[in-house]
């Protein structure tokens, strides 16, 4: 495989391996998830936006997605 960005489906190469085959599905999916709130109307995008946020920042903490319950 060459050093040029060459994804084919060789050996150990990222498209085979199934943590980033994994991670690129969720990329996806949240790609799409962002293009359809980039769709709405501005005061919706806001309250999509919020809620992605808060979203995230539940899974990077590890809650349950309750900003009053850290952890829970």
């Amino acid at each position: 495989m060459s050093d040029d960005g060459d994804l084919t489906p060789t050996g150990d190469s990222p498209i085979t391996t199934p943590h980033v085959v994994h991670a690129t599905q969720v990329d996806d999916a949240f790609l799409t998830r962002i293009a359809l709130i980039e769709d709405q109307p501005l005061g919706d995008r806001a309250t999509a936006f919020r809620q992605l946020t808060d979203e995230l920042y539940a899974h990077l903490d590890g809650t349950d997605g309750d900003a009053h319950r850290p952890g829970a």
